[in-house]
């Protein structure tokens, strides 16, 4: 196991793994057993593949901001990171030789971050080829697939545009794939599900649409602070009106209703706050409908909200939870 933690001392590795525990929902003894049984031996070191396409690389800066255990440890301790066109050092013809050699192995984790265009391959070439073919080779021999981000998952951002952009799913066929929207991913969402598999081989449980049950089980509205002002239809309508300061934001074009994500009790920088308690409404980036059928954020969509009052008449949206 030293080999492999280097110098993290047994202090730090029994927290990474506390840390970790709350991450995929474990308890902390279950867990350090997992992992520290998978650490201990260097054929569980999975290498992986990450690939980018139509994207921001913000997927990227979030993974970098992961605390539990820190990004360095996950990088250069706990993966094999042999490709991934941000975070390395070798470029050109050496870079598309480590990609080659890894796919020719297999067994590897493949990590796709951005959307594929599918109305015309032009629109995202890399190393000369067409995202898309890349994507479809490297996912043949992969031990697992994760779609990092909305984009990846679902089609995001880019697929409002001309570029026929589409997730990760609609290019690889009868292989599953575990999907962690949001824009962009939650760090703990990917090191938790890396972790999952590293632990046990497997993907996590997932919903209907891919996503882990662990991190998407709930709606946003169902542990949002705002929620009691919800329930008592206090909706705010005046931004610069100091009194509705905290009020429910839903009349803005708040998703929160519609949303299956852990963002109101996972929060983001390392439990700092989301989008919701800065006074943003939520946009939705969890769901496959993200971005065009989410849009316009800041607006009510009348429809969404006529079904979204009449489910919450009827008693379909059940009162705010005391321990939320």
């Amino acid at each position: 196991m030293n080999e492999l933690l280097g110098d993290i001392s047994r202090r730090d590795f029994m927290k990474y793994c506390a840390g970790a525990a709350a991450v995929l929902g474990l308890s902390e003894l279950e867990l350090f057993e997992k992992v520290s049984e998978a650490l201990a031996s260097s054929s569980t070191k999975p290498p992986v593949v990450w690939l980018e396409g139509q994207d921001c690389a913000g997927c990227t800066v979030s993974l970098a901001g992961a605390l539990n255990p820190p990004a360095s440890a996950l990088i250069l301790d706990k993966l094999s990171i042999r490709y991934h066109e941000t975070i390395m050092a070798a470029s050109g013809y050496v870079a598309e030789a480590a990609y080659e050699e890894t796919v020719r192995a297999g067994g590897y984790v493949l990590c796709v971050e951005g959307s594929i265009p599918i109305a015309d391959d032009r629109f995202c070439m890399i190393a000369g080829r067409p995202f898309r073919r890349t994507v479809e080779e490297a996912a043949k021999n992969a031990a697992a697939i994760i779609a990092v981000g909305a984009c990846a998952a679902y089609g995001g951002i880019p697929a409002a545009g001309p570029t026929g952009a589409v997730g990760v799913g609609k290019v690889v066929k009868n292989k599953p794939i575990i999907h962690l929207p949001t824009c962009p991913v939650h760090c703990d969402h990917l090191v938790g599900s890396i972790l999952y598999f590293l632990a046990t081989g497997t993907a996590p449980p997932l919903d209907k649409v891919g996503r882990p049950k662990m991190y998407f089980g709930e709606t946003i509205h169902d542990n949002c602070r705002r929620r009691s002002y919800f329930d008592n239809e206090m909706f705010l309508t005046d931004w610069n009106d100091p009194e509705q300061k905290n009020w429910c934001l839903y009349e803005k074009g708040c998703k929160g209703p519609d949303t299956y994500a852990d963002c109101a009790v996972r929060r983001w920088n390392d439990g700092q706050n989301y989008c919701v308690d800065c006074g943003a409404g939520c946009m939705g980036c969890a769901e496959p409908e993200f971005y065009s059928g989410m849009s316009p954020l800041y607006t009510a969509d009348s429809k969404r909200s006529r079904d979204i009052m009449a489910r919450k008449k009827a008693g379909l949206i059940p009162p705010l939870k005391e321990e939320a």
